[in-house]
């Protein structure tokens, strides 16, 4: 598969000023370092590395214990989300019945792998662990919408309607 290069950063001044309010608020407190993450994350959507580079000024901690606490925990995410956000589960009644093939046939049509984002922000793809439909399986979840009992013949079609 081709790979696909990484979408640009592009924050807005906006956004840096937010973060700018959320850094100042906690700075010098113990334990500020995820708190705000976790609201540099709702800012921008996830937390590039530019990003990352402000909070560990902002915070006078070092960038690379910032990167290990973001890689460290899983919901924080270093990769764009897209507009629509496709979830395969790959949890053991979705794996079994052909979830691991369905996950091929959505990297080849996007052209993306897993955690990545398609260049025009419109697809981002992750394998996800059950979704609690098992009697559905294999399970795609994209956004709020839920398809069960697939097999790889219909992502094209299920994709295009996004």
């Amino acid at each position: 598969m081709e790979k696909t290069a990484t979408l640009p950063f592009k924050g807005t001044k906006e956004q840096e000023a937010k973060l700018m309010e959320v850094i100042a608020e906690h700075k010098g407190q113990k334990g500020a370092t995820i708190p705000v993450l976790h609201k540099a994350q709702e800012i921008y959507g996830y937390l590039p590395i530019e990003v990352q580079t402000m909070i560990a000024e902002g915070l006078d901690v070092p960038l690379a214990e910032i990167y290990g606490v973001v890689t460290f925990y899983t919901q924080f995410s270093l990769n764009p989300k897209g507009e629509y956000q496709i979830g395969v589960c790959l949890g053991t009644a979705c794996y079994v019945k052909g979830s691991g093939d369905i996950l091929e046939e959505i990297k080849e049509i996007l052209k993306i792998d897993v955690g990545e984002c398609t260049p025009d922000g419109k697809f981002s793809l992750e394998a996800t662990r059950c979704v609690g439909a098992c009697g559905l399986a294999p399970v795609v979840t994209i956004n709020d919408d839920v398809y069960g009992r697939l097999n790889k013949g219909e992502i094209g079609a299920i994709l295009a309607k996004y």
